[in-house]
């Protein structure tokens, strides 16, 4: 099977109370992890801090953004609550830099319903 959801990968959010959101998955695990042994995904989204999903609940785009999230956002960081808080402003800092230049404008408007 062709593997799609790949680092970078914009998807939609489809449940929760983010649905209907825009991420970009960080990291993908296709076979689980120990704690969790199901497929899931790690994404950032723009209003809350990365959230792991079950690939169940996203929806895959054709289009990726060229942010580069895999060094400041990983598993270690994501342990405790201080270092949560810093990678989410990492991460927000990142996303308004994007926004500020103008590039990917798309990604940081509504979807339309």
């Amino acid at each position: 099977m062709v593997k799609f959801l790949k680092p970078n990968k914009v998807v939609v959010l489809l449940q929760g109370r983010f649905a209907g959101r825009k991420a970009v998955i960080v990291k993908n695990f296709d076979e689980g992890t120990q704690t969790r042994p199901y497929g899931h995904a790690l994404v950032a989204s723009i209003d809350k801090y990365p959230r792991k999903l079950t690939t169940n609940h996203i929806m895959p785009t054709r289009y990726t953004l060229d942010v580069d999230l895999k060094n400041v956002v990983t598993t270690e960081k994501l342990d405790s609550k201080t270092k949560r808080v810093e990678t989410r402003k990492e991460t927000k800092g990142l996303f308004e830099e994007r926004f500020k230049t103008g590039k990917n404008g798309w990604f940081f408007s509504k979807l339309r319903f």
